[in-house]
């Protein structure tokens, strides 16, 4: 049984035999199906092959692979730029399953973060709100749980987060747009160097939204109430 992108490639092929020629806006819906197809089918399994090895380094570093079919596959490195910072680059990263609304389906992600030797220290505050355990041992759990989840998402990297396209209120859970309001705006949304957090969110929100984080990052984040 043909997959799916090679259902897609023999409506290229089958176009070249016949020697019709595609219409732009037909090229821009097989780019965007293929690109569906690769996230949801193809990196799923990449992301479970290299994550491991890539665990065992320390510091930042972006890894752009160069593919063309029949030839070895090359990898460049570079600690220079983020994948958003090349030229026509786009990120995109496996769909795992569905997030409940309002949460939007993510869209896209920046490469991983490696931890540091001062994020395997244990973080930790009094006894209310949440408690967040990192798979390195590290503890978040600060007094309110408003806390513990920015500490959290900054530990992950705001730039990471905001990737995932996911939202709440129709504004990004982490974006660069405020939410404008006669009242105070912080009611909405924290302000974090260039960010804005949103942050009117319920516990048990707050602990979903972290849920979503963790499962498409890859993260093997514990969220609970702390008691």
């Amino acid at each position: 049984m043909a997959t799916k992108l090679e259902k897609l490639y023999s409506i290229i092929e089958n176009s070249k035999d016949l020697e019709l020629e595609l219409t732009a806006e037909l090229i821009r819906k097989i780019n965007e199906t293929e690109e569906s197809i690769i996230r949801e089918e193809i990196l799923p399994i990449i992301g479970k092959d290299i994550e491991p090895t890539l665990s065992q380094i320390k510091r930042d570093l972006v890894l752009v692979v160069e593919y063309h079919p029949g030839e070895p596959i090359s990898v460049a490195l570079s600690r220079k730029m983020k994948i958003n910072q090349i030229t026509d680059a786009k990120t995109i990263t496996p769909t795992t399953s569905k997030v409940k609304e309002p949460i939007a389906k993510y869209k896209t992600a920046v490469a991983p973060q490696p931890k540091t030797e001062a994020s395997a220290k244990l973080v930790k505050n009094a006894s209310k709100g949440l408690r967040v355990r990192f798979p390195d041992g590290t503890i978040v759990c600060k007094n309110k749980a408003i806390d513990t989840y920015k500490e959290v998402l900054c530990r992950i990297g705001l730039q990471r987060v905001h990737n995932l396209g996911l939202t709440h209120a129709g504004y990004n859970l982490v974006g660069k747009e405020q939410r404008q309001s006669d009242k105070n705006p912080m009611m909405w949304q924290h302000k974090v160097g260039d960010w804005y957090i949103y942050v009117n969110l319920s516990n048990e929100r707050k602990i979903h939204c972290l849920e979503a984080i963790s499962e498409k990052l890859h993260l093997g984040l514990k969220v609970d109430v702390a008691k």
